[in-house]
């Protein structure tokens, strides 16, 4: 496995759901703590700092690093664990998949599970099962067991789902792509910048707890003050059966340029430059709207005055769910337009904006 894939693997099979990201926090500062200066806001965000030819303008980069997943909520008295979502879920994905508790002992892994199929009414088979009629089996015989175990009420549960490589090698399963892969490209585009000359200064943001609300958005714009921002996201990859031709967003076929979302309208300056130069440079690209959901860019945006920003995409399928797929290709191309702008971003372009 070559370094970036050994790079992918960890940052996506550490823990880290919204509130709880300390794991995910420990790698993403291995991986650039010889590429930028560290600071840390106060609500766990990192941002991290490369000096370029110029002190102005100072350019955002943003990815959050927190992922979906849940908390203990209660235990019952036969040992098994009610939980609450950290995140959007979609309860039709949760049935009968594996999970990790973290606890102060260590992990715990257990299986989301429910009444079965067997014993429902007819009724009941009609309907989707919700999470609050869900719970999680440790194999604890008893609530004493549980908590013998080390579970308590707070403690995060994460996903169980390893990084794979698919018998396509462009094609790689993982959990937590939302947002994961922002966050790898933010590691490789300060990497980069390293041996760059850029007349800018470039901060890189892994923040907290966006997929319940955008909260280290909040925070980590008040570290950097940025005059632009390009944030690093997941998109939604609609190239499966059933979703009309024009709605559709692909893997292999680019990076993608999210024209809308529901939480802001990107900078329509900005969005030029990143098209003029993917043309320029025969990068593919392509583009996709999100009618509904946000990225930090909602908060980051309207920071201070205004900050120009925009959201560039790594298409992945099945997010908000266990497991999801990316295809590297498209990371290749969203680092490669992200450089060759970031490259551009001087003093009379980001006035222009």
């Amino acid at each position: 496995m070559n370094e970036l894939l050994q790079m992918l693997k960890e940052i996506t099979e550490a823990s880290g759901v919204s509130g709880y990201e300390k794991e995910i926090r420990e790698v993403i500062k291995k991986y650039l703590r010889d590429y930028a200066s560290l600071e840390e806001d106060r609500l766990g965000s990192l941002i991290f700092k490369k000096e370029g030819q110029n002190s102005y303008p100072k350019v955002m980069l943003s990815a959050h690093m927190d992922e979906i997943g849940f908390m203990v909520k209660s235990i019952t008295t036969n040992g098994y664990i009610k939980f609450l979502p950290l995140g959007g879920w979609w309860d039709q994905v949760l049935l009968s998949q594996r999970v990790v508790i973290h606890t102060q002992k260590g992990p715990v892994i257990g299986v989301i599970g429910s009444k079965p199929p067997h014993i429902l009414t007819e009724e009941e088979r009609k309907k989707v099962l919700e999470k609050k009629d869900m719970y999680i089996d440790v194999g604890a015989k008893s609530e004493e067991e549980a908590l013998n175990m080390g579970i308590r009420p707070g403690d995060p549960i994460t996903p169980k789902s390893d990084f794979t490589i698919m018998n396509n090698p462009d094609m790689l399963i993982a959990k937590a792509w939302d947002d994961r892969v922002g966050c790898a490209l933010m590691i490789e585009i300060l990497k980069e910048l390293k041996n760059i000359n850029h007349p800018n200064t470039v901060f890189g943001a892994a923040t907290v707890q966006e997929e319940v609300g955008l909260r280290g958005a909040v925070t980590s714009s008040y570290v950097v003050n940025p005059d632009v921002a390009i944030v690093l996201e997941s998109d939604i990859a609609t190239d499966m059966p059933g979703i009309e031709e024009e709605k559709k967003v692909f893997l292999g076929i680019g990076p993608s340029i999210i024209l809308y979302d529901a939480t802001m309208i990107p900078n329509v300056n900005l969005r030029r430059l990143f098209i003029e130069t993917a043309e320029k440079l025969n990068i593919p690209i392509q583009f996709s709207a999100l009618e509904r959901g946000g990225t930090d860019g909602g908060r980051i945006h309207i920071h201070a005055k205004g900050v120009p920003s925009i959201v560039i995409g790594v298409p992945a399928r099945y997010i908000h769910s266990h497991t999801s797929i990316i295809n590297i290709q498209d990371f290749l191309n969203a680092k490669r337009l992200i450089l060759e702008v970031i490259k551009r971003l001087d003093k009379e372009v980001v006035e222009n904006l």
